[in-house]
């Protein structure tokens, strides 16, 4: 899950604490620790807020036994260091020292080209919820090639527009985790129907290989005006960079809508591989300068933890 600080004010971190702290307590199989998870993200924003100057980006992923929650930023980066309590007098330290005392792995990482990603693991477990790795609907969503006119507001900054609107207000409504459950669901459909129009395409009925995989992604990303490129293919993993979001900069007002992303490369993966984990290693939608996406395949999928886990549906 995905939220976005812009501009950086004090009251939206504030106002964006609280929706964290209700999101643990929905979902924390330990009620009486939350507050210290909440302290440690409220020390987190906080000093992204003093510092950064610009936009901020936070992340929880929760996919692991324990949630990860970073947070993004364009500012300059730092040296942690070794942390110890800062004399009484000190006006600075006691935050990311705090936050090494009730959480794990805290650690700074700059990013490839300006910023940093301040990030640290929860001393909290989950509990058992319902997964996103939604079925195929048999409607076609996809509209026909005819429905734009030829005069007037163009139907590709419309339906950018909308798509964007529509995760936002579902965000704000229901939360964060209906909007990804939202958006993983039209994934996992499109996604389906684009892998059917790569097989016709290339006359392929079986099982599609990793090269065929990778060559789908960069195929369906490129028709919507993306900018994938393969990295690297393997039996067991697929690599890829992206230099352009098909939505646009508006990408950064809903970062949710990386889970469409996940969600299609997941569910064509696990279609032909049985199981797939996604991992968005990288998201211009929080402010690195590319994407970079890791689709692990079949047994290597099924023994890792982390990432968005698909599986082929059933017969």
């Amino acid at each position: 899950m995905d939220w976005l600080l812009a501009p950086p004010t004090g009251a939206a971190a504030q106002a964006l604490r609280d929706e964290l702290t209700m999101f643990l307590s929905r979902h924390a199989a330990e009620p009486a620790q939350v507050s210290n998870a909440a302290l440690v993200a409220s020390e987190l924003i906080g000093n992204a807020v003093e510092h950064a100057g610009g936009p901020i980006w936070v992340t929880l992923d929760w996919s692991a036994t324990r949630p990860v929650l970073a947070v993004h930023d364009l500012g300059p980066s730092f040296e942690l260091g070794p942390l110890t309590l800062p004399e009484a007098t000190s006006e600075r330290g006691r935050g990311l020292w705090l936050a090494s005392q009730l959480a794990k792995d805290l650690t700074v990482a700059a990013k490839r080209d300006t910023g940093k990603r301040v990030q640290v693991v929860l001393a909290l477990t989950r509990r058992t919820e319902s997964s996103f790795d939604p079925a195929r609907r048999i409607t076609n969503p996809l509209p026909a090639a005819d429905e734009a006119g030829p005069h007037g507001f163009g139907r590709e900054p419309f339906l950018r527009a909308l798509v964007v609107e529509l995760a936002r207000t579902a965000e704000t409504t229901h939360g964060p985790s209906a909007a990804e459950h939202l958006v993983a669901q039209v994934g996992a459909t499109v996604g389906a129907q684009m892998e059917d129009e790569y097989r016709r395409a290339r006359t392929v009925f079986d099982r599609l290989t990793p090269e065929q995989i990778a060559e789908s992604y960069v195929r369906l990303k490129a028709a919507i005006d993306g900018d994938f490129y393969i990295i690297s293919v393997t039996d067991e993993k697929i690599e890829l960079g992206n230099r352009r979001c098909p939505f646009g900069d508006t990408v950064r007002q809903a970062p949710t809508l990386c889970r469409m992303t996940s969600s299609v490369f997941g569910g064509i993966a696990a279609r032909n591989h049985h199981a797939a984990v996604v991992l968005l290693d990288e998201r211009i939608a929080v402010g690195d300068p590319e994407c970079r996406v890791t689709v692990l395949l079949g047994p290597a999928a099924q023994h890792t933890t982390g990432g968005h886990h698909y599986h082929a549906p059933p017969p």
